[in-house]
């Protein structure tokens, strides 16, 4: 049975639905909550694009791959290998949640054209709030980073 966890930030009502198969354990994979809408990770975005072209790309269901409980798009066949081969390499931060709400000790939605690379990892954001994690970026990750493991396990409960 799916959950759904109702947030209010900044006034704004947030409906997150988190699938069965993210409530259990599984010996290949660690427990992640995955935000995704219809079961695509990143509203279907090319996470791989962000890291190659320096750019969002819309993926492509032809190019699909199962992780971590949520199907994954990809603009091309050589993006979808590069996952493949490295999922943890590519896939955005705190399950692709706000990086500025996880940082504040919140999950939200986010819009994919409002990201920023940080040392190999990639972070994303809802469209209001990239301006203010790019305020303090590194402050953010390291609040996030803290907030992260709690708001994970309230997530998958």
């Amino acid at each position: 049975m799916n959950r759904r966890i109702l947030l209010i930030l900044a006034g704004i009502g947030l409906l997150v639905t988190v699938p069965p198969a993210m409530t259990t354990a599984s010996a290949k994979e660690p427990v992640v909550p995955i935000n995704q809408e219809n079961g695509v990770a990143v509203r279907g975005t090319d996470v791989v694009a962000y890291f190659t072209d320096s750019k969002p790309i819309k993926g492509k269901s032809e190019f699909s791959w199962q992780w971590m409980g949520a199907t994954w798009w990809f603009a091309s066949a050589e993006h979808l290998e590069l996952f493949k081969a490295n999922p943890e390499k590519y896939a955005p931060q705190y399950g692709g949640y706000c990086s500025y709400a996880v940082s504040k000790g919140h999950i939200a939605g986010i819009n994919p054209n409002n990201w920023k690379i940080v040392e190999e990892k990639l972070y994303l954001n809802h469209t209001f709030a990239q301006g203010l994690w790019e305020q303090h970026i590194r402050e953010n990750i390291q609040k996030a980073n803290q907030n992260w493991p709690e708001i994970q396990k309230a997530i998958i409960k």
